[in-house]
């Protein structure tokens, strides 16, 4: 799916190191401001542990999982929605992202440049959150200027338009983001149109010292930051970026022995990518044969033809029906024929809404 997180945050925070980690590449991630320029992608598997069962239960050749895409956005500074620090360019490669992963410094260490001098979770986070709201004060106000002229012709469509842009302003203007703004259907319309930076969800990262990482009591850095998240309803992680770019690196059997070092019951990355994949409204049904076990990556919400139009176009516009039953009854019962036997496979139409964790087997004619 082409569905992306872009990682932001200000310079020398940990973004790149955070996307080496994710992705296993090398992108630079030297000790100076504006080290990453160009946005880097990177396509990342979703760790879960349901393949390893449809494994064991149908032996395939190969087995393919879930993924997401990241992004690697350079680091932006104060008045980045005036141009400052290559600002614009960096505020448009934000805008091309569905969800934003934020990461925070909350780690003391004078080897590393911070733009401010000084580590501030909160105040770092507002910087950036600042920079996004003023640079969607500037979309909205021209936007707004528009509707006010067209209003004036009666249209009751634009009418309600201009209601509403008059509201997200005010919002706007006392500091609020725009994803914290109530709105309807039509409403929400109205708000993809404009791309605006703060209305796209979040997810904070903390990145912390090695030494923090296994701590079970949050420093007070981190649960500054925690506390920032919490109060707009946003979830926070805490991760070692330094430890997870190490993790990524090794073999399964170092890598267990690496957490067990650090007392980790898995990688933080494990945490990032689930996470994100929330905060993207993404989930995963499955499709198990000898040939392939494969997970496969949609939107909450969709219609199993649109589920099938994932795996094939072909397979959407010639839908017929599908056969699904729960993973979860695979997996104690051990067997599809089990399944089957037991009454636990139903067969759907058109109108049915693919829930997480279904196994599918899609029936199609073209």
């Amino acid at each position: 799916m082409a569905l992306r997180c872009g990682i932001i945050g200000l310079p020398n925070v940990g973004k790149s190191t955070l996307f080496n980690a994710l992705t296993t590449s090398s992108v630079p991630s030297e000790n100076y401001p504006f080290c990453t320029i160009d946005p880097h992608i990177g396509v990342v598997s979703l760790p879960d542990q349901r393949l390893n069962r449809l494994k064991e239960i149908y032996s395939p050749e190969t087995v393919t999982t879930a993924t997401m895409e990241f992004t690697d956005i350079a680091g932006l500074v104060k008045g980045a929605s005036k141009g400052e620090g290559l600002g614009n360019r960096f505020l448009g490669q934000i805008r091309q992202v569905e969800a934003l992963v934020h990461v925070v410094r909350c780690f003391e260490d004078k080897n590393i440049t911070h733009v401010d001098n000084d580590v501030n979770p909160v105040r770092d986070a507002e910087t950036i959150e600042t920079e996004l709201l003023l640079a969607d004060l500037e979309t909205i106000e021209k936007r707004l200027a528009r509707a006010e002229k067209l209003a004036k012709n009666g249209d009751r469509i634009i009418k309600k338009e201009y209601s509403f842009l008059s509201r997200l302003s005010r919002h706007c203007s006392d500091g609020h983001r725009a994803r914290t703004l109530p709105r309807d259907k039509d409403e929400n319309k109205i708000i993809k149109t404009l791309h605006l930076l703060s209305a796209k969800p979040i997810l904070y990262i903390a990145n912390v010292s090695e030494g923090a990482v296994s701590s079970k009591t949050r420093s007070t850095h981190v649960q500054s930051l925690f506390d920032f998240a919490k109060k707009e309803g946003n979830e926070a992680v805490r991760i070692c970026g330094k430890i997870e770019q190490e993790i990524s690196t090794l073999s399964h059997e170092e890598k267990q022995m690496f957490l067990k070092e650090y007392g980790l019951e898995e990688p933080g990355l494990n945490k990032v990518i689930h996470a994100s994949f929330d905060l993207l409204g993404l989930q995963t049904y499955f499709t198990g044969g000898p040939k392939e076990v494969r997970a496969w990556t949609i939107k909450k919400g969709i219609t199993a033809p649109e589920a099938a139009g994932v795996i094939h176009t072909d397979f959407q516009r010639g839908f017929i029906k599908a056969e699904v039953f729960k993973y979860r009854d695979l997996d104690r019962l051990g067997s599809e024929r089990t399944v089957k036997d037991k009454g636990l496979a139903s067969i759907v139409g058109k109108e049915y809404i693919v829930k997480e964790g279904d196994c599918i087997y899609f029936r199609f004619n073209v």
